[in-house]
């Protein structure tokens, strides 16, 4: 006889610990299935591991322009391994912890879940029944047909290896690559990053993307963008990546190959057919509400889906409104409009709302301001490399519509703009507020 639950969520990471927040304060009973560790990418394999290295990263740019200061700094060099060791000591306590909350919300069970009907899952030879089921299952690195792409490696083993490779060539130009490729290349690793569209970042705003690929450039990254590549494979000791640039063939060795392609939703192994959900073999198909447009029983939050932004953040949201939604009826719909997101180069490039193409597309009539900051007294305080901004504002209603940024302590500085967008704080209003100077927040007015 199976199990019976309320609520079985497939994950242990930020979405699936969403859902059960609310659910388990309704008194809900909850099973969490999770197949490697608690707290999912994000806190072991993702954002919280990986900013570690770019602290580091951060540290090596400020000895680079300390000459500026008047400071004479000696030989540098970076212990890969020892900073991998501070990664690994800094997160080791996160899978026992994040499970040690699951203990508390309800029942865990280790092992990968399949569908085996439409309220019914199985794990490890025990078949569970749920009144409300939820994919939570995360991403995983997006696939490449290319031939020899078993050679390459992921994010995973950037994070996990302890010596640092001379020279790595990325495969895509995505926010793993840039991010990675800062600190690999700050560190004094040669690397190279070819990427098929026109334009690294394609989702991005053009100009931030210009100002931060600029930016790559002068610390030595080798980016190629149009690119086909066609084939990877062992020569030597290293690793030969073949590809079509400009008309020509061309090949570049190196250490190590990284899949930078972005990841996708982790719904493969699953069965969804089995559970009668809809889906097209990447994406579940869903309502508005965040439930499965084929089976009731059946939500879908956080790096599962593909249309929303693979976001630490959007997902334990999503998982709250999943929550919410099953206590107290389908109401609640996500609201996307405002998401403030970072790519953590060094400097990071930040950015929140709408790009100028995709104003334009929705017919608005927006005053662009756009600003190269490296001479203001702020950034020549701290001698910044670059600082770049571009603010969109709504000329009918005087809201900011996006703003991004590229240093000038944009990571930070972009949750401003976006607090100003999701309450409709005008620029008006902005401009007479009163900020703390010198300071980099004070430049907030004159870059609206």
């Amino acid at each position: 006889m199976a199990d019976k639950y309320d609520v079985i969520i497939l994950g242990g990471g930020n979405a699936g610990f969403g859902v059960s927040a609310i659910t388990h304060e309704a008194g809900k009973k909850i099973a969490f299935i999770e197949e490697a560790e608690f707290g999912g990418v994000c806190p072991n394999r993702g954002c919280t591991p990986k900013k570690v290295l770019v602290a580091a990263a951060h540290a090596l740019h400020e000895i680079e322009i300390a000459s500026a200061h008047g400071i004479t700094v000696g030989d540098v060099s970076l212990d890969w391994g020892a900073l991998i060791g501070r990664k690994n000591e800094m997160i080791s306590f996160i899978p026992d912890a994040m499970a040690g909350v699951a203990e508390k919300r309800g029942d865990v069970f280790k092992g990968s879940a399949r569908f085996v009907g439409p309220n019914a899952v199985a794990v490890n030879g025990t078949t569970l029944e749920g009144e409300n089921i939820i994919i939570a299952t995360g991403s995983k690195v997006r696939p490449l047909p290319i031939p020899g792409a078993e050679l390459m490696i992921t994010s995973d083993e950037i994070l996990s290896e302890d010596s640092q490779p001379g020279e790595v060539v990325f495969i895509g130009g995505g926010v793993i690559a840039m991010e990675f490729s800062h600190v690999y290349a700050r560190a004094g690793t040669k690397v190279t990053i070819l990427e098929v569209m026109a334009q690294l970042l394609p989702r991005i705003e053009a100009g931030a993307v210009t100002a931060v690929q600029a930016e790559s450039e002068r610390i030595g990254i080798t980016v190629k963008t149009s690119v086909q590549v066609r084939e990877i494979r062992q020569a030597g000791d290293k690793l030969r990546v073949v590809y079509e640039h400009d008309g020509r063939e061309q090949t570049v060795d190196a250490d190590r190959v990284v899949n930078g392609a972005g990841r996708i939703a982790n719904v493969d192994t699953l069965d969804l057919d089995a559970g009668e959900v809809k889906h097209d073999a990447i994406a579940v198909a869903i309502d508005d509400y965040l439930r499965s447009t084929s089976n009731p029983a059946v939500w879908a939050c956080g790096d599962s889906l593909a249309a929303s932004p693979q976001l630490s953040p959007i997902a334990t949201y999503e998982g709250r409104i999943v929550g919410q939604n099953i206590v107290h009826g389908a109401k609640l719909t996500p609201d996307y409009s405002v998401i403030p997101s970072c790519v953590y180069t060094v400097p990071a490039l930040s950015t929140v709302g709408l790009t100028e193409d995709e104003a334009n597309a929705q017919g608005l009539n927006v005053r662009v301001s756009v600003n190269d900051m490296t001479s203001w007294f702020s950034a020549k305080s701290y001698a910044e490399s670059v600082a770049w901004a571009k603010v969109l504002v709504d000329e009918h209603t005087d809201c900011i519509v996006g703003a991004h940024m590229v240093g000038h302590q944009a990571e930070e500085l972009i949750h401003l703009f976006a607090m100003a967008m999701r309450h409709n704080i005008t620029t008006s209003a902005l401009k007479d507020d009163m900020f703390a100077f010198p300071t980099f927040s004070s430049d907030v007015k004159n870059l609206i």
